[in-house]
C-alpha cells in the first residue's frame, strides 16, 4: 500500500492528479498541465513535493572514510554546508543508486537518496559500514520541498534576509528558518534551473508549501508533479536511476567520470572499474530529425545493425523537439552521426546531439 506525504491533503486542495509512485501517493500534473508546468520553471517558478526521497545520517569520527569508500566520489575537502553528488557502485562497478551528501559538520553528513532506493540504498550502507560509522534513516521525519525556477531568488528573498539564502551552487544553511519555520536551505535542484530545497519536519511541510504559494503567486509560481520534473530533468539531461543508471551500467558510461575519482585509495566497485578498461557504450543525446517522439527503451540502429537503446526520451516543451538519452557504442558516440530509432516499428531518423540540451543562461 502506497504511503502519503505530508502535503498529500496540499495536492488534493490544489487539484493535483495523484498517481503511485516510488511507495507513493503523488501528484502527476494538476489542472494547469505538464506543459505549463514545465515552462513555468523555465520561465517563472515552480514548486513541488519531492518528499518521498530517503534522507539518512551518518554520523562518528570514521563518517568520512566510510562515505569515501561507499562513493566513488572525494569527500575529503568539503565545508560545512557543501553539498556533493556521487554514484555509489557495487563490487561489479554498476551503480547501487546515485545520491547527495552535505556536510553538516566534521564526523556528521546528511545523505540524499533516490526514493525507490531508499530501504536497498540504507541496507547497503549498513552492511558495509566499519568502524566508529552510525547510519540511520530519518525519511519518514522529513519533508522536502523544491522551488525552482528563475524567479525562485526573489521568491525566497521576501520570507528570509539574504545572509540566510546559500550563495554558492551545491550547498545548504542547515539552521536556516522560513518565517520561523525550521529547515534546511539547499541551492540544489533536478530541474536544470536555479532554485532551492527544502528540507523540513513533516508536520510543518504543508505550513511552508503554502507560505511559498502565497508568497511567489505575483510572481506565477505554480504548483508542479512528477510530468514536468521528468520533463525538466530530460531537457537538462540529468540521469535518472532505472533509466541511465543501473545496477549493471558503470557510471562511467553513463557519462558521470567527473563524479569518478579513480585516484582515491579505494571505494566499492574501483577494481572492477580499472578492469573493465575504456567503456565501450557511452550515453549520448539524441535529436528526432524525422516525425516522431522518442520514449525510453527503444533499439537504436545504424543501418541494419541494431547498436543501442534510448534511456529516456520524450517531447521537451521549452526546447519544441523530441530528444532521448541513450546508451551506444563510443564509434557513434560522436556529435552529429545519424542513427534510427525504432518507434512502434517505424524508424525515426535521429542525430547525435550535445548533452544537456538545455542549459540556463546565468
Amino acid at each position: 500500500m502506497e504511503k502519503k506525504t505530508p502535503l498529500y491533503e496540499m495536492h488534493v486542495k490544489n487539484g493535483g492528479k495523484i498517481v503511485p509512485f516510488a511507495g507513493y501517493l503523488l501528484p502527476v500534473q494538476y489542472e494547469a498541465g505538464v506543459i505549463k508546468e514545465h515552462m513555468a520553471v523555465r520561465e517563472a517558478c515552480g514548486l513541488f513535493d519531492v518528499s518521498h526521497m530517503g534522507e539518512i545520517l551518518c554520523q562518528g569520527k570514521d563518517a568520512l572514510d566510510n562515505l569515501n569508500y561507499l562513493l566513488t566520489n572525494d569527500y575529503s575537502d568539503m565545508y560545512d554546508g557543501q553539498a556533493r553528488y556521487s554514484p555509489m557502485c557495487n563490487e561489479q562497478g554498476g551503480v547501487v543508486d546515485d545520491l547527495i551528501v552535505y556536510k553538516v559538520k566534521e564526523n556528521h553528513y546528511f545523505i540524499v537518496v533516490n526514493a525507490a532506493n531508499r530501504e536497498k540504498d540504507f541496507d547497503w550502507m549498513k552492511k558495509h559500514a566499519f568502524g566508529d560509522a552510525v547510519f540511520t534513516d530519518i525519511s519518514d521525519e522529513i519533508a522536502q520541498i523544491a522551488l525552482q525556477g528563475p524567479k525562485a531568488s526573489e521568491i525566497l528573498s521576501r520570507l528570509v534576509s539574504e545572509k540566510e539564502i546559500p550563495q554558492n551552487y551545491y550547498s545548504a544553511r542547515f539552521e536556516g528558518r522560513i518565517r520561523e519555520i525550521p529547515c534546511i536551505i539547499s541551492k540544489t535542484g533536478y530541474t536544470g534551473e536555479a532554485g532551492f530545497e527544502f528540507y523540513v519536519s513533516a508536520q510543518d511541510a504543508p505550513n511552508l508549501w503554502q507560505l511559498l504559494l502565497e508568497t511567489g503567486k505575483e510572481d506565477g509560481l505554480i504548483c508542479c508533479g512528477l510530468g514536468a520534473r521528468d520533463t525538466l530533468r530530460l531537457e537538462a539531461a540529468m540521469p535518472l536511476y532505472g533509466h541511465e543508471l543501473n545496477d549493471e551500467r558503470t557510471p562511467l558510461e553513463a557519462g558521470l567520470r567527473p563524479f569518478v575519482k579513480m585516484k582515491k585509495k579505494d571505494f566499492i566497485g574501483k577494481t572492477a572499474l580499472e578492469e573493465k578498461g575504456e567503456p565501450q557504450m557511452r550515453r549520448v543525446g539524441l535529436r528526432a530529425a524525422g516525425r516522431g517522439i522518442l520514449r525510453e527503451n527503444l533499439d537504436v540502429w545504424a543501418g541494419e545493425q541494431k547498436i543501442g537503446v534510448t534511456t529516456s526520451g520524450t517531447f521537451c516543451p521549452y526546447l519544441k523537439q523530441a530528444v532521448a538519452m541513450a546508451m551506444v557504442p563510443r564509434e557513434y558516440a560522436v556529435l552529429g552521426a545519424e542513427v534510427e530509432v525504432d518507434v512502434r516499428g517505424r524508424k525515426v531518423a535521429s542525430v547525435v546531439t550535445a548533452i544537456p540540451f538545455y542549459k540556463r543562461k546565468k
